[in-house]
This record gives C-alpha cells, sequence and structure tokens, in this order.
C-alpha cells in the first residue's frame, strides 16, 4: 500500500500544489491548514510521515510535533524559511527527521520523503533476520525488528533517524563514530546534512536516556573526532 503523508501549513496554495505532486506520485495526502488542525486530525488517523511548516497562527510546527512527540513517532520532516538556521536546531532537537529550507524543488521534497520513509521501513522491517540482529549491550537493549529501545527493561522512544545513530554507536562499544560515519547510517541515499544535524540527534538521545537514567554516561563525545558508545 502506498504511504499516507500529512501535510501542514498555513500556505493553502503551497498546501494545494505539495499535495497534487505527491499524489502524482502514488502517495496517498491529508491536508491540514494549521497546527491545531493537524494535531486534531493526526490524533484519530495516523499516518506513515509528517510534512510541517515551522511558521503558523494558533500552534506552529514546533509545538505540534512536541505534542505529537509525547503519544508517536511518526517520521517528520520541518519546512523551514531560508535563513531560520535557529529553527532547524530546534527542530532536530524535539525530533524531527529531516528538514527541508523555503524555497525548495518538489523533486527535491518527494526525495527526502522516500528517504525518511525507506529508513523508517528498515528501522521496523520484522523478519526473522531481522530480529536475530537485535542489539544488547549492558543496560542497552535495541530491537529493530519492533523499532524498540530499552535500557534497564525501561522503553525509550525514539524517532527512526535516533534509532539509527544510536544502533550504529552500541554495535561497537568504544569505537569512534566520526559524524560523516554517522551521516552516511542515519542519512543514506545521498541526502546532504551538515554536523549540526548530528549533534542534535546525538544531544536529544542523550536527554531521552537521563529521562529514563539520570546518570545515563555512555554516549561520549570526542572533541574534533566523533562519538562513541561506552559500556559502563
Amino acid at each position: 500500500m502506498s504511504a499516507t503523508i500529512a501535510l501542514v501549513d498555513d500556505d493553502r496554495n503551497l498546501l494545494a500544489s505539495l499535495a497534487m505532486a505527491l499524489e502524482a506520485e502514488g502517495f496517498r495526502v491529508r491536508s491540514y491548514h494549521d497546527g491545531a488542525e493537524a494535531l486534531r486530525g493526526l490524533g484519530t488517523q495516523p499516518v506513515d510521515l509528517v510534512v510541517l511548516d515551522i511558521k503558523m497562527p494558533r500552534l506552529d510546527g514546533m509545538e505540534l510535533l512536541t505534542r505529537l512527540r509525547r503519544q508517536s513517532d511518526v517520521p517528520a520532516i520541518f519546512l523551514t524559511s531560508k535563513d531560520d538556521e535557529i529553527d532547524e536546531v530546534l527542530g532536530l532537537k524535539i525530533g524531527a527527521d529531516d528538514y527541508i529550507r523555503k524555497p525548495f524543488s518538489l523533486r527535491l521534497l518527494i526525495e527526502r520523503i522516500r528517504a525518511v520513509l525507506r529508513r523508517a521501513e528498515a528501522a521496523q522491517a520484522d523478519d526473522p533476520e531481522a530480529a536475530e540482529k537485535a542489539v544488547v549491550r549492558g543496560d542497552l537493549t535495541l530491537d529493530p525488528a519492533r523499532h524498540l529501545c530499552t535500557w534497564r527493561g525501561l522503553p525509550v522512544r525514539l524517532t527512526v533517524t535516533e534509532f539509527l545513530v544510536l544502533m550504529a554507536l552500541a554495535q561497537r562499544p568504544g569505537h569512534v563514530k566520526s559524524r560523516d560515519q554517522l551521516m552516511d547510517v542515519a542519512y543514506q541515499d545521498n541526502v546532504y546534512v551538515d554536523d549540526r544535524t548530528i549533534d542534535s540527534h546525538i544531544k536529544r538521545l542523550r536527554r531521552k536516556m537521563r529521562e529514563v537514567d539520570p546518570e545515563f554516561a555512555n554516549i561520549e563525545t570526542l572533541y574534533g573526532v566523533g562519538y562513541r558508545y561506552r559500556e559502563v
């Protein structure tokens, strides 16, 4: 079945053109004109991916995603204004999987959507081979077949990108992964992201783990080199 994409933007003309382009590519589309409307709709009708603008009246994209993350790990792509670099950082911190700066080409958006969906499908693949690849590192368990992360038996809700980054680090404890290596794992399909993107995902990973265990310190930063997972 084709994936269902939710589009959230207060620009009705842009919303209509995006919906037409995605439907022409075989996606099913649900359009929302503001964040409050989207929050109500997505609460009753889940989708496979959300594309949302940051600056909207009533309920902006940041607050919308923050509220969605309390109940869902649905992949999300932010649309940001050209000069709003701080918005990109905040968006990644609250759980966006990717972002695109306006103005953008429809082809770029479609390729980014497909890339994020492929990562989501890979992380959630339910087959015997995937089940055998579950990673256990001390108190940490990562189960790709169920997209499940637990720390000392307690579930930790991660986005697709966060899960892939943590998996890459935990598979080889003590070995340093550069930002470029982590970008290759999390952002395949030749999608360009910069160093700040990986740093933001790492910060959010640490925060989520510390919500379960305030003493969590297993993800180490080696300044100028990269990151590594340390079994304590």
